[in-house]
């Protein structure tokens, strides 16, 4: 049984490197007014294989309001180590859940104390100010945002829908 998990483990250590990163999704993607934030500010994030450039708020009228901030970082990585056979204490966190370091067969050689996993994808996001609050509120279902991505040759633009506004207080 110990041997059976052993191998069952080398094989996801070595099925992680194999064939490359799997695409990321490019549709997480979404606009909003945060709760509790600035009523006239939409707020858009987005999780692609290419960053945030430009965004901007385009009106009924085609009058497109550019984003007052754009951020893009690469997605975070996170490290772990594990114990290797002859007792030598790299670390005591194998980094796969309910998984401990003694899961691996005595037996198993070669695997690499240290591992990095990386997400290929880039955390973007973009604050836009409305021109005309009144204006928006009352056609918001006719606004929509469009967002420039990655630097040419690459550049891709896409459009999403605006957000209902917040609803109003007092």
């Amino acid at each position: 049984m110990l041997r059976g998990i052993g191998l069952l483990a080398l094989l996801l250590l070595a099925g992680c490197g194999g064939s490359g990163p799997a695409p990321v999704p490019n549709d997480q993607m979404q606009a909003s007014f945060p709760p509790g934030g600035i009523a006239n500010q939409i707020e858009v994030s987005a999780v692609d294989r290419l960053p945030l450039r430009g965004a901007a708020l385009v009106a009924p009228d085609g009058h497109a309001t550019p984003a007052i901030s754009v951020t893009a970082n690469p997605a975070p990585s996170e490290s772990f180590s594990q114990e290797v056979p002859n007792g030598t204490n790299f670390g005591n966190n194998f980094g796969v859940a309910n998984i401990g370091s003694t899961a691996l067969s005595p037996g198993v050689v070669g695997a690499s104390p240290n591992t990095e996993t990386r997400l290929l994808a880039i955390v973007s996001t973009a604050s836009i100010q409305l021109p005309d609050p009144v204006a928006y509120r009352h056609d918001w279902q006719a606004y929509h945002i469009r967002l420039q991505f990655g630097d040419p040759p690459q550049a891709e633009t896409r459009e999403i829908a605006a957000p209902a506004p917040p609803p109003a207080s007092g």
